[in-house]
């Protein structure tokens, strides 16, 4: 009982997870823990280990190191029973082009062994009941990713793992997918696995964020606790800003540049803006332009991924 109560809460559990292919790292020692009926969004930069981790969550590819635990059981040689209360959607979904909607559900239906009604429940949950006589050739890629998230979702899933679901698709696909994502839990007490490059993508879906840098594990929580790492700083527009900048630093402020050639100077308080106001005023700087501002999650979420990168 001990193992098991203790792995009740999470149904993706992995332990120094780690994968290497030569002498490149790609996944390097990840603690990850989804919690049953979340929304878990999996993100990080293009290369940053995402793929390679789902390729080991599903038992695709082996860990070179540590392990990965599902509904608290180790997915090892036992693990089609395990993996059968997993849905899938990696990559574009390999689908028969002369076959119908319909039919290519039916294909996999036979290989699960369901009952026929099983492909009626999964088009109408991604709205595709419509277009399923349809044959799949005829398909836009919105329509092909729909039928890939039905085919996933088949076997009624308890775990759903989508890898970047909503890849070159249009605004409209885009929102479509975010909508059904949204709703599974929801509706069927689904937890969702959902990897992306992209925090706008999963920001409004997700409820549990894990951030991957260079296979490294960088932050793993909600987005309110992701929201409370963000600190304030000054936003500070000068008619001189390299000499600003000197005297800020020499000063033992920690300032960096942005885009719009506002200087951000680390710093949180009104009191800090009227020192960092009068140190410049006085040495001879115009100052035009300051505010203590909180950077967005986006911002937060870049920073995070920059550092690793360095």
């Amino acid at each position: 009982m001990g193992q098991a109560g203790h792995h009740r809460g999470a149904v993706i559990e992995t332990r120094r997870l780690t994968r290497r292919f030569g002498a490149e790292t790609a996944v390097d020692g990840l603690d990850l823990s989804v919690p049953a009926g979340s929304v878990f969004g999996f993100l990080g930069p293009n290369g940053a280990g995402k793929t390679t981790t789902i390729r080991m969550l599903l038992g695709l590819i082996r860990p070179s190191g540590g392990e990965v635990r599902l509904f608290g059981r180790p997915l090892d040689g036992n693990r089609l029973d395990t993996l059968l209360g997993v849905g899938a959607l990696v990559e574009t979904p390999s689908l028969y082009p002369n076959l119908t909607g319909r039919e290519n559900l039916d294909v996999t239906r036979r290989l699960l062994g369901l009952p026929g009604s099983a492909i009626d429940c999964a088009l109408a949950r991604v709205g595709m009941t419509a277009a399923s006589g349809k044959l799949v050739r005829h398909y836009s890629l919105g329509m092909r990713q729909r039928l890939g998230l039905a085919l996933a979702l088949l076997p009624e899933p308890a775990l759903l793992v989508l890898d970047e679901p909503t890849n070159g698709l249009d605004p409209a696909g885009i929102h479509e997918i975010r909508g059904l994502v949204a709703a599974l839990p929801r509706e069927h007490g689904m937890t969702v696995f959902l990897s992306s490059h992209l925090l706008s993508e999963v920001e409004q879906t997700a409820t549990h964020l894990g951030i991957i840098g260079r296979g490294r594990l960088l932050f793993q929580g909600t987005l309110e606790e992701l929201q409370a790492r963000r600190g304030t700083r000054l936003l500070l527009g000068t008619d001189r800003d390299e000499r600003a900048r000197a005297l800020l630093v020499g000063a033992g402020w920690e300032v960096r540049g942005s885009p719009n050639s506002a200087l951000h100077v680390s710093a949180s308080t009104p009191e800090d803006a009227a020192r960092v106001n009068r140190l410049l005023v006085e040495a001879g700087v115009g100052v035009f332009h300051l505010r203590v501002e909180q950077p967005s999650l986006e911002e937060t979420f870049l920073d995070l991924t920059r550092e690793a990168e360095r």
